[in-house]
């Protein structure tokens, strides 16, 4: 009897530790996100009303223009940034794990834009792009090439933004990379080298297939992000966002606060939280395949 009363008092004060959080959570996530799908089938007017509109706001979805350019954009983001990123990444955590001189500097330099703010690491980056008296197009000119006009054409804005997002995530996903390669065991590498095997060898045969489950966790996060890529875009170009440069989110934003459309911004959230969840659905089903678990 007295085991059982202290088994209720422990699960008592553990409910009431969790219970500030599990609020937090219901207010601040998951509510948000069934009062955003009923939004979703309403139509907002100028001094807060809304008014049930059923399907309109989808239908709108399959002919808004806006809409496909905005996915194209996210599209070419997700297909240059994620894959880049995770790439470098996983070539720094592999030098950054070997034994050389400084390794506590390098390896705190790659992460200093983790945590820096998003807007410092804009703004900065935004005047190295500035057309006129940036230090990219300065050092261009000194080589007599002429600096293009990074962040208002439409050739190079997105590519623009891509580099800064690359620059900004590396650091990250090298410390969790890192983290993965310090939990493979040394002795695969000792019987590799027993057997003759190279550097090469050793980290096509060994590392990265013992990586993939480290490599999986960031696939699925960074496609998650870059699905809703909105702060780069907003901080460096700002409200007046060009075409090649409106993202899903951005498109979101402009609806919802800009043009007091909040039903049909809505509907363009609950359309992106449905591919969102399709797409990790589709990862988790095939990571069979390729990931590798010890």
């Amino acid at each position: 009897m007295r085991i059982s009363s202290k088994r209720r008092s422990d699960w008592m004060w553990a409910y009431i530790m969790i219970t500030p959080l599990m609020l937090g959570l219901l207010f601040f996530y998951i509510w948000p996100v069934f009062q955003t799908f009923y939004f979703s089938f309403t139509d907002w007017g100028s001094f807060g009303k809304y008014t049930w509109s059923g399907l309109s706001n989808y239908k709108r979805l399959l002919t808004d223009r806006d809409l496909l350019y905005a996915f194209r954009n996210t599209s070419i983001y997700i297909i240059t940034a994620v894959p880049i990123g995770i790439i470098l990444s996983i070539l720094l955590a592999v030098l950054l794990n070997q034994k050389v001189k400084g390794l506590s500097v390098y390896r705190t330099l790659y992460f200093l834009p983790v945590v820096t703010m998003p807007a410092a690491v804009a703004m900065v980056w935004k005047w190295l792009y500035n057309s006129d008296f940036g230090l990219i197009n300065y050092v261009l000119g000194r080589l007599s090439i002429p600096g293009p006009h990074w962040l208002t054409d439409n050739r190079t804005a997105l590519l623009s933004i891509i580099i800064v997002a690359i620059w900004s995530s590396i650091g990250s996903h090298m410390i969790i990379f890192l983290s993965g390669l310090q939990g493979i065991s040394v002795s695969y590498y000792e019987a590799a080298s027993i057997d003759g095997a190279g550097a090469f060898t050793k980290f096509t045969r060994i590392t990265l297939p013992l990586l993939t489950p480290t490599i999986f966790f960031v696939m699925v996060t960074s496609l998650i992000g870059a699905f809703q890529v909105f702060d780069f875009i907003y901080m460096m170009v700002g409200d007046i966002v060009m075409e090649s440069t409106q993202s899903v989110v951005f498109l979101y934003y402009k609806y919802g606060f800009l043009k007091n459309s909040k039903g049909y911004a809505s509907s363009i959230a609950v359309l992106l939280f449905g591919i969102i969840m399709i797409i990790t659905y589709i990862q988790m089903k095939i990571q069979k395949k390729w990931v590798h678990y010890e």
